[in-house]
């Protein structure tokens, strides 16, 4: 018997075709007409915070109208009568502060690593300043111990500050709140982004002229001719590990009850 046929020898392996792969650019804008900058230090960390802001922790939102013309009325005797120059502002800053001592609960910091709330005494309000390198927040200790005129000073002088990049580490590294106010670039309405471990963070818009429905009188039946108000939109940006909806409410109430009698942060 003859023996069985070798096999035949496999092919020779085939070199695999090389790719030329072209990466893929935009050209619908030519470069002459843009330019990339480096993120300042700044802009890093505000990156960083902001983004695990809005990833881990849950926010919720409250808004509220608040008529602002009694703050107006009273800005004007102030000016008039004593040569006391306050902003809305300030009257803002010092009514959520009131509003933090009537309710506590809000003003509190939450730490993700030990799961626990922890809430303070003092108010603290960090009050959100513009600068040409990014937004930075420093903070109007005891803000619920201070009268009107104190804090106009103490923000002015933060401001300024702040605009210089003259502040200490400790001026804007804490806080136990805090206040972001576009009314002053013409925006009516916004939602902003917790500074964490704070657990809320109070956004303002600017006041409108708007017209309102007259009251009616129960007993009678009689309506008032409908008026016009200038009007504040108001929005809380809550954490809800710290607080919840109905907490929230009560400190939108009790601010626009001292917003809407100014004279009560007068005392």
């Amino acid at each position: 018997a003859l023996p069985p046929a070798a096999a035949p020898p496999p092919p020779p392996p085939v070199a695999p075709t090389p790719l030329n792969i072209v990466p893929e650019t935009v050209t619908t804008v030519p470069p002459s007409l843009y330019s990339d900058t480096p993120a300042s230090n700044m802009r890093k960390v505000i990156s960083r915070r902001l983004t695990e802001s809005k990833s881990t922790v849950p926010h919720f939102y409250t808004s509220i109208e608040i008529p602002l013309d009694n703050i107006l009325s009273l800005r004007k005797v102030l000016q008039k009568n004593f040569e006391t120059k306050v902003s809305v502002n300030d009257f803002i800053i010092k009514a959520s502060a009131m509003a933090l001592r009537d309710v506590p609960e809000l003003n509190a910091t939450y730490d993700s690593k030990t799961q626990s709330q922890r809430t303070f005494e003092s108010v603290d309000i960090s009050v959100a300043v513009a600068t040409p390198t990014g937004l930075i927040t420093p903070i109007v200790p005891a803000t619920h111990e201070m009268t009107l005129t104190a804090i106009s000073g103490k923000v002015k002088d933060l401001a300024t500050r702040a605009r210089d990049n003259k502040l200490k580490p400790e001026e804007y590294q804490g806080g136990t709140f805090c206040i972001s106010n576009l009314g002053m670039f013409g925006i009516s309405e916004f939602s902003a982004v917790i500074n964490p471990p704070q657990g809320a963070i109070l956004a303002v818009g600017g006041g409108e002229r708007k017209i309102v429905p007259g009251k009616v009188n129960v007993e009678s039946g009689e309506k008032e001719k409908p008026g016009i108000q200038t009007i504040m939109t108001a929005r809380l940006s809550a954490d809800r590990r710290v607080v919840d909806e109905a907490t929230a409410g009560l400190f939108m109430g009790a601010l626009k009850e001292y917003l809407n009698q100014p004279k009560l942060m007068m005392l």
